[in-house]
């Protein structure tokens, strides 16, 4: 049974995680130009204002937030709410701006940017390491989504949603390298563009459904579908799992490209949505200043 976590209208809620140490979902609403921190078991729902569109946030394990803004990333203190940039990335690419992202097993962040008009493969995927150094791990990207790594972290799934594929990289924790690009699942037309993605306990892919009015879990190794659940919204964005245990998931959706009839029969669009499931994920991944042991 899905149950509404926060009824808010965003116009275009993403990039949700759960941050273990305040027991808070963090989420951010692209177009609102917010990040929130909503508390589950209270209902407050703490709101930081950014200047930009906000593409995709990654807790530091040091404190505060990583925050990718249209063509950078700034430091965020959610203590203060106060924020500073420090990368500067695609600026040179005024049509991009940064989408979905999230850390991985070893810490560092990766983001990736699309057209804003995702008419045109003119995005990539970066990865920024300690030191805020970063690498381009891969290019031609239409629109860049969902992201999340294997339990064994031998793997990398990435999402270009356009394609409405999942594709499997062959992927190396000391150097964040990728390569050996195989599709291992094909989403189907009336299934409406994957999105956001996360990973489950026994390795099942969890799938955001845009256009679809669901969240779907798939097993990485044959394609195949397992479960699909009704989400009351058609824009189905990201997920993550939380919750004391982890095995609560949470779903972000969007109220963006949606007609009057649809908002009038969807009225929770743009809401924080979480589900009981009888498995969990994996806690999320800080960013990592010194590439050190994570977590």
């Amino acid at each position: 049974m899905v149950e509404t976590v926060l009824n808010t209208t965003a116009t275009l809620g993403e990039g949700v995680f759960w941050h273990p140490k305040e027991n808070k979902v963090y989420w951010v609403d692209i177009y609102g130009k917010e990040i929130h921190a909503t508390d589950p078991k209270t209902g407050s729902n703490q709101i930081f204002k950014l200047p930009e569109y906000v593409g995709t946030i990654a807790p530091i394990r040091s404190g505060g937030l990583l925050v990718a803004l249209e063509n950078g990333v700034v430091e965020l203190d959610t203590e203060t709410g106060g924020f500073s940039s420090v990368l500067e990335l695609e600026k040179d690419k005024p049509d991009n701006r940064f989408n979905d992202g999230k850390c991985d097993p070893k810490g560092r962040f990766w983001l990736g940017s699309m057209c804003r008009q995702g008419l045109s493969a003119t995005g990539a995927l970066y990865s920024i390491e300690a030191g805020m150094g970063h690498v381009k791990r891969a290019d031609h990207i239409t629109v860049s989504n969902g992201i999340t790594w294997s339990l064994d972290h031998k793997t990398m799934y990435y999402i270009d949603s356009p394609t409405r594929k999942v594709v499997a990289y062959s992927y190396d924790l000391e150097t964040g390298a990728i390569s050996n690009p195989i599709k291992v699942i094909d989403i189907p037309e009336e299934f409406g563009f994957p999105d956001g993605m996360t990973i489950d306990n026994e390795g099942m892919l969890w799938i955001a459904l845009w256009g679809g009015s669901a969240v779907s879990r798939w097993k990485p190794d044959t394609g195949e579908l397992i479960q699909k659940i009704g989400v009351p919204a058609p824009h189905v964005t990201s997920c993550a799992f939380g919750g004391a245990d982890l095995n609560k998931l949470y779903i972000t959706t969007a109220r963006e490209g949606l007609t009057e009839a649809q908002l009038a029969e969807y009225p929770l669009s743009g809401s924080l949505f979480a589900i009981d499931l009888p498995v969990g994920g994996p806690e999320v991944f800080f960013f990592n200043e010194s590439m050190g042991p994570n977590n």
